[in-house]
């Protein structure tokens, strides 16, 4: 791993990803999954957004020179046990953090954002090729929706049988594991993890609860976190789904649209 060791320090996750002003989703979302499963999460910021629970209704992208300088100013003192990257926005921001993760000796996981909840665009069009054939190589793990599958691959599903179809169109371009996120689907939120030939399907029950918002960025979090913790691809993802699903059933109104997901739903109960 990166960095000197930390004497009693918590693992320590980073996360890559755009600021959400309204706190539910992005490198907030990131910072308080990371907190709830007990490792120490940092952040290099690639944009601003100015969203709420309506929606996006601004970004402003940083410069290459200030994600690049955050991140070696992270990663060469303090070390990370693993990465996590959200929203790129830009193929310069892609490609440069596709670079940083590459050379970086811990586990990423690749959150492909592409629209936002409230089907803002998140990502240029001209980006989705750096997406392709730089970062998606990077990652340990690749997490997709459906809506993100059929933006990077052509491949449309709409039944869990086309899930598989889905993980190897993703897998072509070169990430170890994909999770394809199938909670786009009707009946039960069920997710596909696979390698290419071990493949793990996990299943939650559908909750009815419209404040989701954020749940993409927990989920990646979560899966870094646990990765952060020694655990494998596997039995990180499966613990990260665990996470989420409370997540959800505890999310809440805020605003006039949709609410967040808890981040802090298991010290609730305790």
């Amino acid at each position: 791993m990166t960095g000197l060791p930390a004497t009693g320090a918590p693992p320590r996750v980073l996360t890559v990803a755009g600021s959400d002003s309204g706190g539910g989703a992005g490198i907030q979302a990131d910072l308080k999954t990371m907190l709830a499963l007990g490792t120490h999460g940092m952040s290099v910021v690639t944009a601003v957004t100015a969203q709420n629970s309506l929606g996006v209704q601004g970004f402003w992208e940083l410069p290459v020179e200030a994600v690049r300088a955050q991140y070696r100013s992270v990663v060469d003192d303090i070390g990370v046990q693993a990465v996590k990257t959200g929203m790129l926005a830009s193929a310069e921001l892609v490609e440069a953090v596709a670079d940083l993760i590459a050379g970086t000796d811990a586990p990423a996981v690749v959150d492909p954002v592409g629209v936002s909840k409230h089907g803002d665009s998140l990502l240029a069009a001209s980006a989705l090729d750096s997406v392709r054939t730089k970062l998606l190589p990077a990652a340990t793990v690749a997490t997709p929706n459906l809506d993100e599958v059929a933006q990077l691959t052509g491949v449309e599903v709409d039944s869990e049988d086309g899930l598989r179809r889905a993980a190897d169109a993703v897998l072509a371009y070169g990430p170890k594991w994909v999770l394809i996120k199938g909670g786009h689907l009707s009946g039960d939120a069920v997710d596909l993890l696979t390698d290419g030939s071990e493949e793990h399907v996990l299943r939650a029950p559908r909750l009815d609860n419209r404040h989701t918002h954020g749940t993409g960025c927990t989920l990646a979090s979560a899966i870094a976190a646990h990765l952060a913790r020694g655990e494998s691809v596997p039995e990180a993802v499966r613990a990260a789904k665990e996470y989420v699903t409370g997540a959800i059933a505890a999310g809440f109104a805020l605003g006039g649209g949709i609410g967040p997901v808890d981040h802090g739903w298991r010290s609730k109960g305790a």
